[in-house]
């Protein structure tokens, strides 16, 4: 009985964070990680309720047990059983934004290594295959204040002139590399692409707009280099994750920014007021302390600060195009306020395609075989192709 009882007890466990929002930074990647891995979930806990139904006349014990292995299985199916309505949806909102056909300037080339279903259980347990690149990392583009900031650039084997992603890392302004999310990294550039992860200073030593002057100034570095770093500048996108989101909109939002196709924005901060007073339940990283370690204070005492650090202040017409990726259970960055930038972009007729997870923690996408953000790939590499490669 004990085997059974211990794998009840820990599906259970891992399971309940499906629904249950991490309280503390400690317990976070259970509450990120929970439902990306919910088909391995599914199994554990089918495995243990079996075990346990052998033997459910031997005691109030495995009874207990049986019930609990029921309920963590029902729980671990949450994502799964949600995933089709949630695609339909997201489906719908490409089609209707884009076009029905909107892959089709799109070149069979560039079509045929995307993914081709939503979802790929076997990739849920393998791994998402990762084809060789080119990688070159560490690359000094600026030293401000004697800080060397650099860049990574990941290429398809053969040489050539790339359409080209810039990405932009997230760590509530004051953690991260240009090595973050490189796997993301390696399967565009497996697919076309030139993929810039570029650095900048961090907070509280350096304040707003500290890390936007950065980004620009990486951004001219990677036009005055174009053709040794094999981008073309004629077919650019920004693509940020949290923090780096917010760096990314508010960049490429400028009315003087550097010229870019299009804006993805991995649950970004949008209205950094709104944030301070309205911040998540539970609060994992505490993000009114983070907003004034990035800022220096609270928006009373630095309301034109956190306006210009706050990418709706930018909104007007003719932005590039944005995509929207959002988790509807986020507790750092709420997907509510990336929702009213995109119906801030829609008022002012940009174009913008709204991308929400209901299951979803914040940096989901860590998990990159997970459930989410299998989801989230399959159209963002449709939305990339629609804006760089047609």
């Amino acid at each position: 009985m004990l085997i059974p009882l211990l794998l009840s007890a820990v599906g259970l466990f891992l399971s309940l964070w499906i629904v249950v929002p991490a309280p503390t930074l400690f317990l976070l990647p259970l509450g990120v990680g929970a439902p990306e891995i919910s088909p391995w979930l599914v199994c554990l806990n089918a495995i243990a309720l079996m075990l346990v139904s052998l033997r459910w006349s031997e005691g109030w014990l495995c009874n207990v047990t049986l019930v609990c292995s029921l309920l963590a299985l029902l729980l671990s199916l949450l994502p799964l059983i949600q995933f089709s309505t949630a695609n339909a949806g997201i489906a719908n909102e490409m089609q209707t934004v884009l076009g029905e056909d909107y892959l089709a300037k799109v070149p069979p080339s560039a079509q045929m290594p995307m993914r081709s279903q939503p979802f790929v259980l076997i990739d849920a347990f393998r791994g998402i295959p990762l084809e060789e690149v080119r990688i070159e990392r560490g690359i000094v583009f600026a030293n401000p204040d004697g800080v060397a900031l650099k860049l990574n650039i990941y290429r398809p084997l053969s040489t050539g002139k790339y359409p080209t992603i810039v990405m932009i890392y997230g760590g509530a302004w004051r953690t991260g590399t240009p090595d973050n999310d490189e796997k993301f990294s390696r399967y565009m550039a497996a697919r076309g692409y030139s993929v810039v992860a570029i650095d900048y200073r961090h907070a509280p030593e350096y304040r707003f707009p500290a890390q936007l002057e950065d980004i620009q100034t990486a951004l001219s570095y990677i036009q005055t280099h174009a053709e040794e770093l094999e981008v073309d500048i004629k077919r650019m996108a920004l693509l940020g994750r949290s923090a780096g989101a917010q760096l990314a909109a508010i960049a490429a939002y400028q009315p003087d920014a550097v010229p870019v196709r299009a804006v993805v924005n991995y649950y970004g901060p949008v209205n950094l007021t709104n944030g301070y007073y309205n911040p998540p339940f539970p609060d994992p990283i505490d993000s009114r302390a983070v907003l004034r370690a990035f800022l220096g204070g609270t928006p009373e005492e630095l309301a034109e600060i956190y306006r210009k650090a706050s990418p709706i202040s930018y909104v007007r017409p003719d932005l590039p195009p944005s995509l929207l990726v959002y988790a509807g259970c986020d507790h750092l960055v709420q997907a509510k306020f990336g929702r009213r930038l995109y119906e801030q972009l829609q008022t002012t007729e940009n174009l913008a395609v709204w991308l929400e997870i209901p299951w979803a923690e914040h940096a989901f996408d860590a998990v990159f075989n997970g459930v989410s953000n299998q989801l989230a790939l399959y159209y963002t590499e449709r939305f990339l192709a629609w804006a760089l490669q047609s």
